[in-house]
């Protein structure tokens, strides 16, 4: 046997050897994964779509979502517990806007009992008044529902000494403080995306003191609305008798020269 076929044997039984090995390794295959563990999920009820402030519930407005048992809030509708929800709730008027998705809350629900929307949307105890406002006095229309504002009464008193030549004495002072706008004119939403509505009306919700001291207010002079910044929401409410104890800045102006003036109410 000449060496060229030596070499030609060895070759095909270390191939041979080779296919040998790997077939049997092909026998060792790997252990399945496991299986992922099963969450755990309940059907709750949620906004089918985007629902507004005031906006009567129908039974197309709402729907049935899984929701992990885990996060699902005891505030939460479930389906295993009120499987006719969505009819039981048909009628009732979102004191609070929903965004589509959102689970439903019965505590931002409130049942009319055929009153009017604005009337199921006031907390209890609280005042929905209305006044008189023109971009002037309104913030330029920039004031929305839900927005907070301060009231200012602005008055211009005869002076004490009867000269005619003596100008007028302007009072200035906050006469309520931070009090939640609900409506412009007769909306009580923002309509369509507007970052200002320029109205002739606005709906203040006030205590019953308050609505007393504005009531008078509409006699004694000026009233102007002035917007608070989102980040003063929290603050404490000032009262009318602590409104009305405020310092006010004031300009007289007497024969062409002003003077500065800090009056005490």
């Amino acid at each position: 046997m000449n060496t060229a076929r030596i070499i030609v044997l060895i070759i095909a039984l270390s191939a041979g050897a080779v296919a040998a090995y790997l077939a049997s390794g092909s026998d060792n295959k790997p252990a399945p994964a496991e299986q992922a563990v099963q969450l755990q999920t309940v059907d709750v009820l949620v906004a089918k779509a985007d629902i507004g402030l005031g906006q009567a519930l129908t039974p197309n407005d709402l729907q049935w979502q899984s929701w992990p048992a885990s996060t699902a809030g005891t505030t939460f509708i479930r389906r295993n517990d009120r499987p006719d929800a969505t009819t039981q709730l048909a009628g009732s008027i979102a004191r609070a806007p929903f965004i589509a998705g959102e689970p439903i809350r019965e505590a931002k629900l409130v049942k009319a009992d055929g009153s009017g929307f604005m009337a199921a949307i006031l907390p209890a105890g609280m005042r929905a008044v209305s006044t008189d406002i023109s971009p002037e006095t309104g913030a330029g229309g920039f004031i929305l529902p839900n927005d907070r504002v301060d009231v200012l009464l602005t008055r211009r008193e005869k002076s004490p000494s009867g000269d005619r030549s003596t100008p007028d004495i302007v009072h200035s002072e906050i006469l309520l403080a931070n009090v939640r706008v609900l409506a412009i004119d007769q909306a009580p939403k923002e309509k369509e995306g507007q970052n200002s509505v320029v109205g002739k009306t606005v709906t203040l919700e006030l205590k019953p003191e308050q609505a007393a001291t504005l009531a008078a207010a509409r006699q004694a002079g000026t009233l102007s609305l002035a917007l608070r910044s989102i980040a003063d929401v929290n603050q404490v409410e000032i009262g009318s008798d602590d409104a009305k104890r405020q310092r006010s800045s004031v300009n007289v102006v007497r024969y062409g020269v002003t003077n500065p003036t800090t009056l005490q109410r």
